[in-house]
């Protein structure tokens, strides 16, 4: 079959499509780069937000009206929570649950034999993978979550926590290296409580003592394995201890200098009405922690505007401390109410326009403190993973685009014909436009 993966939403969502696409390739299937080329649309979804959950709908909508005659499989948060809504739409044929997601190579199956007049056929089960990009790749080492944050119906639609074997997951970074990728994010729905299901199942970090099950899964990754450079997805800022920081140190600057930490609020009365297990004075000793352990890092966070009950002073309260804290990249992320979560049912509820006007005064705090940051770092030099061509050769260069170890967006001419594509090279950051960072690439070895 030719088969054409969609995806929206977190990056464990691109995480479990490329799996999805690697067991299909070794099936001897097509992954193909359009829904045009398709005889199956599979799409991953995500309800994290009433408007993610729209973008679901209309992708559906979209994958159908691009391919009349191809078959559409949907699957993922919206397609969990929702699934008689999902077979409504046109030309899906087949609605699996996130728990059901990882058999959704072999619920194929049998379209595959109508298709193609025969039976999958299993290949090697190394086959690589085909597709352009060969940079970063998301790996899911982690699913589920137990926490009760009171906005959040992810752990409705995801389930309970479940963690993959430390050597299943450095197995599939030896992959990822032979096949020429140059990063990799672990990603979870939890990432921080890898291993909490089964703790006593986890081996301790060597001469460790009781550090978590993550930073075993890291310190094993980083000895057993020569992927150039490793990258966390999101951490709850209450699952970090401070001796995980002493990861960096032993890396030999392959564990990438940047932290994900999702906050949510800034004003303590509203984190409590969210049932985040933080508060605004942990969270800045936390930060101060990692600042001055972890050489160039930069912080990025999440951060929900208009919660039910938040006083004009909470959001006040909360801009301030937000601006206090030096993000370079903030998720601002307008509250969403969604059934089946508790806050859906708090009293409170702001009115759109209300929600939307703190939507804009935060992102304001992003673009000022997001410059703030990228204008400390110019002049100096930084690895930067070229990623792709961000506008065609026209005349004597083509400009590049890459990201640097500490997660600053950098673009960077080259002579026409050099390609510099999937390479890390040392880029000096000279000028600020944007939130973009303009670099000179100082080796070309």
């Amino acid at each position: 079959m030719k088969i054409y993966l969609e995806t929206l939403g977190c990056r464990l969502n691109y995480s479990e499509m490329e799996t999805l696409g690697r067991q299909l390739v070794e099936a001897g299937h097509a992954v193909v780069e359009s829904a045009e080329q398709a005889d199956v649309c599979v799409l991953n979804t995500c309800a994290v937000t009433g408007e993610a959950a729209r973008k679901s709908r209309q992708w559906a909508r979209k994958l159908a009206r691009s391919n009349p005659a191809a078959r559409l499989a949907v699957t993922g948060c919206y397609a969990t929570l929702a699934p008689e809504a999902v077979a409504g739409l046109p030309n899906v044929e087949l609605v699996v649950s996130n728990q059901r997601k990882e058999l959704l190579a072999e619920l194929l199956q049998p379209w595959s034999a109508e298709l193609d007049g025969e039976q999958w056929r299993r290949l090697a089960p190394d086959a690589p993978l085909h597709r352009p990009e060969r940079t970063r790749a998301f790996v899911k080492v982690q699913d589920g979550c137990n926490n009760q944050c009171t906005f959040c119906i992810v752990t409705v639609a995801r389930g309970p926590e479940r963690s993959r074997p430390i050597d299943e997951i450095v197995a599939e970074m030896c992959r990822l290296t032979a096949e020429g990728f140059q990063e990799a994010v672990l990603t979870g729905v939890h990432l921080g409580g890898y291993g909490s299901e089964e703790p006593a199942r986890w081996p301790a970090a060597p001469a460790a003592g009781k550090l978590s099950p993550l930073y075993a899964l890291v310190a094993a990754l980083l000895e057993q394995t020569d992927l150039p450079r490793l990258r966390l997805s999101s951490l709850e800022p209450w699952d970090i201890e401070p001796a995980f920081f002493d990861l960096w140190g032993q890396s030999q600057g392959r564990l990438c200098p940047h932290l994900h930490l999702p906050l949510q609020a800034g004003c303590d009365r509203t984190l409590k009405r969210m049932a985040r297990r933080t508060r605004t004075a942990s969270f800045r000793a936390l930060v101060e922690a990692a600042r001055t352990r972890i050489s160039g890092l930069t912080l990025s966070t999440d951060i929900i505007a208009g919660f039910p009950g938040e006083t004009a002073a909470d959001f006040e309260e909360s801009l301030r401390f937000v601006a206090e804290m030096d993000f370079a990249h903030i998720h601002v992320f307008p509250y969403s109410a969604r059934a089946g979560t508790a806050a859906a049912s708090f009293g409170g509820h702001l009115p759109v326009e209300e929600r939307r006007g703190r939507v804009a005064a935060l992102e304001a705090v992003a673009q000022q403190s997001g410059q703030a940051v990228r204008r400390g770092f110019l002049g100096q030099v930084r690895p930067v993973l070229w990623e792709s061509l961000e506008q065609p050769a026209n005349g004597a260069a083509a400009v590049w685009s890459g990201l640097t170890d500490n997660y600053l967006r950098v673009h960077a001419s080259a002579p026409a014909g050099l390609s510099l594509e999937n390479r890390i090279t040392p880029t000096r950051l000279a000028t600020l436009d944007g939130q973009v960072v303009w670099g000179e690439v100082t080796s070309n070895e």
